[in-house]
């Protein structure tokens, strides 16, 4: 088996050979290699001229294969066209049995362009391949060796029953636009043309999906994933349990890339490219997916800076302020209290007073290490995961973190200042950062 470093590294380096070729599709060449390595199928939508077939050709070069097969798809499509001609040999013994050499069933690799004009015919084949890898040759049930197949459509299915059910056997849904920024404009005259080497393999698929079997997802993760389909049904986005298992099937994929046994937040980020119907919706299911893994990133978090262990203690001391002040004030001005709850009281406000300088102490020391850790943030979390096109995004994610813990210690400080009248010695913190 090939060192996990050394599998990155390959996906690594073929997502940068694709990249000089296909301007503006770092994300979708991510999508793709994720894809690919997880057996799952990809729908792109978009207009035609945006290299969708191109792509797809290219992303099967990468394995050197020529097992590969792409139509563009009519109403008047025949299934003889994509599955191959009935045998006549066979025919004249009663068999209904098709050539599948060369065509679709053979192929290890597919780009169906305009799927959604395929006719009833030759739908139901389709359903049985896309998700079962089967093809139903007269009697017999053909094992299909496709390993990736991308489809491509100018448009989304109508309400129809049967588009809908291949509408959902595509996993990874993602937008293709024309290329924008006249920087990429100008590169895409000057890309290569020379053949894409051949840096995967069929073997190096094999053990990673191998792994994945193996890897295991941690309750906290799926509770994420149960937070995010609930969030996404209340703004009534709802998905298929097919759909949800395969999401966390991808998170396995991801997790036995990065030669992990157990499943990450950093395995999570391309989770929104899964979860959406139509183009428009992207942003928001983004927004909400945006929401719900904070609260995962916080988990990461509280290894180095444990901000629900700190807000816990201020918040119980806040809870007696009243108290305390009460005391303090009874004290100064000569007030009655008894001896026993004089000490009780004297006692208590001197745990206060140790507790408050210890968590302060021991925040602010970890804030300290933190905002050293963050000089090098985008850099750390690009080693966590291959497949995160913006590093820095997540980076902020961590610093509004580092905020609430700054916040945290403020409160620690006001609470400190009203009951002793004093700052917390030793304690000097630059917020300015």
């Amino acid at each position: 088996m090939k060192h996990p470093v050394a599998i990155q590294n390959i996906c690594k380096e073929a997502m940068s050979h694709l990249e000089k070729r296909f301007m503006e599709r770092d994300e979708l060449i991510r999508v793709l290699v994720l894809a690919m390595m997880s057996g799952e199928n990809v729908l792109l939508i978009g207009p035609p001229g945006s290299a969708k077939s191109q792509l797809a050709r290219a992303a099967a070069q990468l394995f050197g294969s020529d097992q590969g097969f792409d139509y563009l798809l009519t109403r008047f499509t025949t299934p003889d066209e994509l599955f191959g001609p009935v045998s006549l040999q066979m025919l004249k013994q009663d068999q209904y049995v098709r050539h599948t050499d060369g065509y679709l069933p053979s192929a290890r690799f597919a780009f169906l362009d305009e799927i959604f004009k395929a006719n009833s015919a030759i739908l139901n084949s389709l359903l049985s391949i896309l998700n079962e890898r089967i093809f139903f040759n007269g009697r017999e049930k053909q094992k299909v060796p496709l390993l990736f197949l991308m489809a491509a459509s100018n448009e989304l299915p109508e309400d129809n029953e049967q588009l809908a059910a291949l509408y959902d056997r595509f996993l990874f849904r993602y937008e293709v636009e024309y290329v924008k920024m006249i920087s990429s404009f100008e590169l895409m005259f000057g890309a290569p043309t020379t053949p894409i080497p051949s840096l995967l393999s069929l073997d190096i698929v094999q053990q990673i999906r191998t792994s994945a079997q193996e890897a295991v997802i941690p309750e906290d993760l799926i509770y994420m994933l149960f937070q995010l389909k609930t969030a996404l049904e209340e703004k009534e986005y709802v998905l298929s349990d097919r759909r949800w298992n395969k999401i966390g099937q991808v998170w396995k994929t991801s997790a036995a890339i990065h030669s992990r046994s157990e499943v990450s937040v950093w395995d999570t980020v391309l989770t929104p490219h899964m979860l959406w119907d139509f183009p428009e919706d992207f942003s928001i299911v983004r927004d909400i997916f945006s929401t719900v893994v904070q609260a995962a990133l916080k988990k990461v978090m509280q290894q180095e800076l444990p901000l629900d262990r700190y807000e816990q203690s201020v918040r119980a001391w806040l809870d007696k302020e009243e108290e305390l002040n009460g005391f303090q004030f009874k004290r100064e001005v000569g007030g009655a209290i008894s001896g026993e709850s004089a000490e009780r009281a004297k006692a208590q406000l001197e745990r206060c007073r140790t507790e408050l300088e210890e968590t302060a102490r021991s925040l602010r020391g970890r804030l300290v290490a933190w905002q050293e850790k963050e000089k090098r943030l985008p850099e750390w979390i690009a080693e966590q995961t291959i497949f995160l096109l913006h590093p820095d995004q997540y980076a902020v994610k961590f610093t509004h973190l580092r905020i609430q813990g700054e916040r945290i210690l403020q409160t620690v400080q006001g609470l400190y200042r009203t009951l002793f009248d004093r700052e917390i010695p030793g304690i000097l913190y630059d917020y300015t950062l």
